[in-house]
């Protein structure tokens, strides 16, 4: 294979290969058992709640995980892009979820190319301009386009702020025939400062009682209207909305969560925490399933690990990747010496390949302990910034052997 056919299958290795002694690291990893695990958690969580699952696929972007989410039962993949629906379709994913405007024209012909071809595509509005573009370009070809209505939050990013636009929106859909207006769209991740909880509260209740006056009104294409929200955050509220009004016969109410899929070890580690909070007879939890391995490539001073991953390698916002695990050079052909990373290790800077790793003298195990060739696992704050800069990702077991390289298509 030449350099740049290496260079394009960044992290893609054959089967059956020993993650510690015969992968080129850095490597993304993801564990089998908390995947499988996270896979069935949040489908049984969603049916539980009256609701379907419509993962958003711009977390991993991966063929395989599509395809193991909708094996699981998820309803459809949701997308942010016209080539993120073009990819997904290709892999055989038919029900697409685009929670996002489509502008432009090119866009327009690569989701009428989709429709074309089969697909149950939606995408979400919330300007006359817009509705008024989507609605010639989609008749000049014969076409019908389903959407959505957004239903924005003040200072947050898209949508109808108001009632009076929703009404004006329902208007302009009417006077175009290519279009279907099927239900109502939201997201309630940006809503913040305060009572963030009684705010998202509100934000689902504010969705429920859109649809339903939508409904009762006649003016949706559809018997059982979709009303959709939930990213990773606030699942649980936006399930509880949609559980309360007793959407199950009439609508179809989606949640659109992503990053539970490999969870992480802090940003959704929290949100998890507080969702258990909220609901202390929650059975079980979601698991971190996606790290970053590495060799520790310098020790030039004391107190100071350089690691071999960077920027190019694991996300470092909003935190900086973090140490989990320390697998001395001598025992990787075995992993018996594997340890927890002590918690005094810190992440303090990262290059486009190099991260600066703090070890203080006085931490449960000093820097002389540590040794050029070891290994150290990293985990993940919002998985999402990790997913696209890989285009094979590893599956392995609990013996850290390759059970499958895991392809993207960013």
């Amino acid at each position: 294979m030449s350099e740049v056919g290496l260079h394009c299958d960044k992290g893609r290795v054959e089967t059956s290969s020993a993650l510690l002694t015969g992968v080129s690291l850095p490597a993304a990893v993801i564990h089998e058992a908390p995947l499988a695990h996270n896979l069935i958690w949040m489908q049984r969580f969603a049916e539980a709640h009256g609701a379907r699952l419509a993962p958003h696929g711009k977390t991993t972007m991966s063929p395989t995980l599509f395809r193991r989410q909708l094996e699981t039962g998820a309803w459809g993949i949701t997308l942010a892009t016209a080539p993120q629906c073009r990819a997904a379709f290709a892999h055989g994913v038919t029900r697409l979820l685009m929670a996002n405007q489509l502008v432009g024209e090119a866009n327009m012909a690569m989701v009428a190319g989709l429709i074309q071809a089969g697909a149950e595509f939606y995408c979400v509005v919330d300007s006359s301009d817009n509705v008024g573009q989507l609605g010639r370009f989609f008749a000049d070809r014969g076409l019908h386009l389903n959407v959505l209505i957004e239903l924005g939050v003040p200072g947050g990013r898209c949508g109808c702020r108001t009632t009076a636009q929703v009404e004006a929106l329902v208007a302009a859909i009417a006077e175009q025939p290519a279009l279907r207006l099927v239900g109502i769209e939201g997201y309630e991740g940006l809503i913040a400062g305060g009572d963030e909880v009684a705010a998202v509260r509100a934000y689902g209740e504010r969705l429920v009682e859109t649809v339903k006056v939508l409904h009762g009104s006649g003016v949706l294409a559809s018997e059982a209207p979709i009303v959709t929200a939930a990213g990773s955050r606030w699942f649980d509220l936006i399930a509880q909305a949609f559980d309360e009004a007793e959407l199950r016969e009439h609508y179809t109410p989606v949640l659109r969560p992503g990053c539970y899929v490999v969870h992480d070890h802090r940003l959704y580690a929290d949100a998890m925490a507080e969702v258990k909070a909220r609901d202390p007879h929650l059975q079980g939890e979601l698991q971190p399933a996606l790290e970053v391995f590495a060799h520790v490539q310098s020790l030039p001073e004391p107190g100071l690990a350089i690691v071999g991953l960077g920027k190019r390698d694991i996300g470092h916002e909003p935190d900086m990747p973090l140490p989990l695990r320390h697998y001395p050079r001598d025992t990787l052909a075995t992993m018996d010496g594997a340890v927890t990373a002590p918690s005094s290790w810190r992440a303090t800077h990262i290059m486009d390949q190099h991260l600066f790793l703090e070890i203080p003298h006085d931490s449960e195990m000093g820097s002389a302990e540590l040794a050029v060739g070891d290994v150290i696992a990293f985990g993940t704050s919002h998985p999402c910034l990790t997913f696209d800069k890989w285009r094979h990702l590893l599956l392995v077991d609990e013996t850290l052997t390759v059970t499958e390289s895991v392809a993207t298509c960013f």
